[in-house]
């Protein structure tokens, strides 16, 4: 059998989409909410199986793949969250780069030769990588209007990953990305379909709201912002980070949103002028992971909130 497992965010997504328009192939397909990471646990794999893996951390998904591996099964792996060691195995292909600048779409892309550039563009703009999306449509014969409207899909997709729960989203992601598999790529999806609508419109008013937040705490190196618990914020907490850290690029953000546990839910973005430390700071906190650049902790209990609070901001005091 065949397996496809894939990030529900943007990048996720678009790597899947530039590797199945390639190469089509009839797959099952695990995917859910962005911080739904441990997507090799759901596969009962068996000798023979071939398994796709794109966007989630090797590190979180070792013992399962090692077991699949074990068991006859051929893994396929591009990712650029910590992965640690990498299994030395026949069975396992894995295209991994922690780099900065480095997103699992634009992986994908270089696996490809560029044969579907416009999803790779696409997912780096949704992965926050503005300047390596720009890098990577170079070759794209496309209008600036053009390249905003990738930009803004990118952007959207990944929108609709956060959130703890499914019903939180516009969008199961295995469903967004059969619908955007059926668009004549991108563009075509951004003038014709009602879906990207109301992905728009879900956004906008969405960032609306979390842009009359004040911030916890601010200064010149880091800022915390608190989101409540509801829905709108869930839908936001990435998205909003990725345009604080863009409109404040010396600075580093941490954007906690408050669960129905009364754990948080924090995501972590590095000063874009030294994308560094984010996976470094979130990974001393249980459940938490991710890349240099941006991170974060899926359960964060209460009572370590202040020493999170404090470790963020000795990571990036001045």
């Amino acid at each position: 059998m065949n397996y496809d497992l894939f990030n529900g965010d943007a990048d996720g997504i678009c790597a899947l989409l530039q590797l199945r328009k390639a190469e089509p192939r009839d797959a099952a397909l695990i995917t859910g909410v962005k911080r739904d990471i441990n997507l090799m646990s759901k596969v009962d794999a068996v000798s023979g199986d071939k398994i796709t893996v794109l966007d989630v951390s090797m590190d979180k998904n070792k013992d399962a793949l090692e077991k699949a591996l074990s068991g006859g099964a051929s893994v396929f792996y591009v990712d650029h969250h910590f992965s640690g060691d990498i299994p030395e195995h026949e069975n396992l292909t894995a295209i991994i780069n922690e780099a900065p600048d480095v997103c699992t779409a634009a992986l994908v892309n270089g696996y490809l030769n560029g044969r579907h550039l416009d999803w790779a563009v696409t997912g780096a703009f949704g992965d926050n990588l503005k300047d390596t999306a720009r890098t990577l449509a170079s070759s794209l014969d496309i209008s600036e209007q053009d390249l905003v409207s990738l930009d803004a899909l990118g952007t959207y997709i990944n929108y609709n990953g956060y959130g703890p729960a499914i019903a939180d989203l516009h969008f199961d992601p295995k469903d967004l990305y059969l619908k955007l598999y059926a668009a004549d790529g991108p563009l075509d999806f951004v003038h014709n379909s009602a879906d990207f609508e109301k992905l728009s419109t879900g956004y906008g008013e969405d960032m609306a709201k979390a842009g009359a937040l004040q911030p916890l705490h601010s200064n010149a190196t880091s800022a915390v912002f608190l989101l409540p618990d509801e829905t709108w914020a869930r839908r936001v907490s990435g998205v909003y980070s990725n345009d604080l850290a863009t409109e404040n690029p010396e600075r580093a953000h941490a954007v906690l949103t408050l669960k129905d546990n009364g754990n948080y839910l924090i995501s972590v973005r590095a000063p874009m002028i030294k994308k560094s430390g984010a996976a470094e700071l979130c990974m001393q906190f249980p459940t938490g992971g991710g890349r240099a650049g941006a991170a974060g902790i899926n359960d964060l209990p209460a009572d370590t909130l202040q020493r999170f609070i404090d470790a963020f901001e000795q990571a990036y005091s001045a």
